[in-house]
């Protein structure tokens, strides 16, 4: 089975920084204290997603992490309606910047288009602005 991703822009943040603050907060986890995402609608290829797929989160126009998908669950909203909570691995892995136009929802992104991780060495490294690390990376200079 081919592994699958999805791409999700990161609503209410402005860089990974924000996104780790966030779910540190306890209304960003489940029940089992892991980040999740809830969604309103459940992935189609929910089982390629599983096989080893991430959530690339996107940045100002540009993909800068990813978070390794766990499982989906059902979450109940408070009006009654079931949506799909996306359960996240806590580690985010911060990747080359790819940039993205924008989109509503998620869209679903193929493991040969999804941009590399960074290396160990620049896991923190926030030197480069994500433009320039993708201007750079469509010449291939990275």
């Amino acid at each position: 089975m081919a592994q699958l991703h999805l791409v999700k822009i990161c609503v209410g943040a402005e860089t990974v920084d924000d996104l780790l603050d966030w779910q540190r907060n306890p209304r960003a986890k489940g029940p089992d204290g892991l980040p999740r995402h809830v969604t309103r609608m459940w992935p189609k290829r929910a089982e390629e997603l599983l096989a080893g797929g991430s959530l690339y989160w996107v940045f100002k126009g540009s993909i800068l992490a990813r978070q390794c998908i766990l499982r989906l669950d059902e979450a109940m909203g408070a009006d009654g309606i079931a949506r799909c909570a996306i359960v996240l691995d806590p580690h985010v892995v911060r990747t080359h910047a790819a940039t993205r136009r924008p989109f509503q929802g998620w869209r679903y992104l193929k493991a040969e288009d999804a941009p590399p991780d960074l290396p160990k060495a620049r896991a923190g490294d926030d030197s480069l602005p994500p433009d320039l690390d993708a201007m750079l990376a469509e010449i291939g200079l990275r």
